[in-house]
């Protein structure tokens, strides 16, 4: 089984990100980067599959500019066996343009398991692992928390859902994105990092996937989410209808 996984970089999870003076974005220039959270469970679950003997080759995937090669050696030191990197360059790119160049890379790579963390901690998408499973027709389990391997090309997923949780069947090649409860990355040791500073890491430029790049969103303004906001407690739906009221909100 052949193993495609995501490796976003992002604002570490401990630093406190600020706005910009100017309200025209967030400040991260000087922020100590870090591998997305969901990301770790992705590969960490890869990882044990190969470690299960269901894996044999794991392929971690990073899209952004150059800085992203330091995330890639993350993937590697937990266990990747290959690292790609598609530079963006300057370019933002958002959920729709990553999902169609994770699919470029799939067309490329032909995995048999495509793992994706269920969103990340920076714009809280959760969007690129459904995309991609309908670019590819391939069927999809989200925020799953627990995985068997049921036989050669035959998943059992279970997967978080409004009202409990649900147990699917999936037939590879499929995506699956993983939620925190699926399992504990393990600690790295500093001779895996050394090591994995050896490692070679593919570059593919955004331009040779011959992808058009295309924004869809813009950024109108941002702004401190640090402000007091008075809370009341309500006893009865009424009294919630008559408050809304009062606001003109209905």
């Amino acid at each position: 089984m052949k193993i495609l996984v995501g490796a976003k970089q992002v604002v570490d999870a401990n630093i406190k990100v600020r706005v910009k003076a100017d309200n025209t974005d967030v400040d991260i220039e000087h922020s100590k980067m870090s591998l997305n959270p969901f990301d770790e469970n992705a590969i960490e679950e890869a990882v044990k599959l190969k470690e299960e003997g269901f894996a044999e080759d794991i392929i971690a995937l990073s899209i952004g500019n150059i800085k992203c090669i330091d995330i890639l050696r993350i993937a590697l030191s937990r266990g990747a066996t290959r690292a790609i990197l598609v530079n963006t360059g300057s370019r933002l790119v958002e959920p729709f343009m990553v999902a169609k160049i994770f699919r470029e890379i799939v067309l490329r790579e032909k995995p048999d398991l495509i793992l994706l963390g269920k969103q990340s901690i920076d714009d809280d998408s959760n969007q690129v692992g459904q995309m991609l499973a309908g670019m590819l027709d391939y069927p999809q389990s989200t925020f799953i928390s627990k995985l068997r391997v049921v036989s050669n090309n035959i998943l059992e997923t279970t997967c978080e859902v409004d009202d409990g949780t649900q147990t699917l069947e999936l037939r590879l090649p499929a995506v699956l994105t993983v939620d925190l409860h699926l399992n504990e990355p393990r600690f790295i040791k500093l001779p895996q990092l050394m090591l994995a500073k050896k490692q070679p890491v593919e570059e593919i430029l955004f331009e040779e996937l011959k992808i058009e790049y295309r924004k869809t969103s813009r950024l109108i303004k941002a702004m401190d989410g640090e402000f007091k906001k008075q809370c009341k407690f309500i006893h009865s739906t009424d009294e919630l209808l008559d408050i809304l009221k009062q606001k003109r909100v209905i």
